[in-house]
């Protein structure tokens, strides 16, 4: 009974071993193969990410363009209010997730205070760090 229950294991013991196996110059064709191909994705995606680069920044704005945001306002989370010189005139419009509508056009242009980007405070603070202030920190 056990020689029945061996016999099919023992037999392909024995088919298992009488196949040859993969050879090693087949192995490494393959290895080049997939490394080549997968060099040449990779260097394909590099290629278009520096194209589409090159493309937005062809297509980006301009320092001297005709339309220019002056201000917006958030009123929720897919409305706002923005305030866009066009030549000599102000338009005001409201911004929806499918929709501009222009609600106002000004008479009298809004005059927009300077904003400064960078508090004194931060820029004394960033120069110190940066070592480029040689003017001794004021006290507090």
């Amino acid at each position: 009974m056990r020689r029945l229950i061996l016999a099919p294991l023992l037999l392909a013991g024995e088919a298992v071993a009488a196949t040859p196996g993969p050879s090693t110059e087949g192995m490494v064709d393959q290895l080049v193969q997939l490394v080549l191909g997968l060099g040449l994705v990779v260097g394909l995606i590099f290629g278009l990410a520096w194209l589409l680069r090159r493309m937005q920044n062809q297509a980006g704005p301009r320092g001297n363009q005709a339309i220019q945001l002056l201000a917006s306002q958030s009123l929720g989370t897919r409305e706002r209010l923005l305030l866009v010189q066009v030549g000599e005139e102000q338009v005001l419009l409201g911004l929806t997730a499918g929709r501009i509508t222009p609600l106002h056009v000004l008479k009298q242009p809004v005059v927009l205070p300077a904003t400064n980007t960078a508090t004194p405070e931060f820029a004394r603070r960033l120069q110190d760090l940066l070592g480029r202030d040689k003017t001794p920190p004021a006290e507090h």
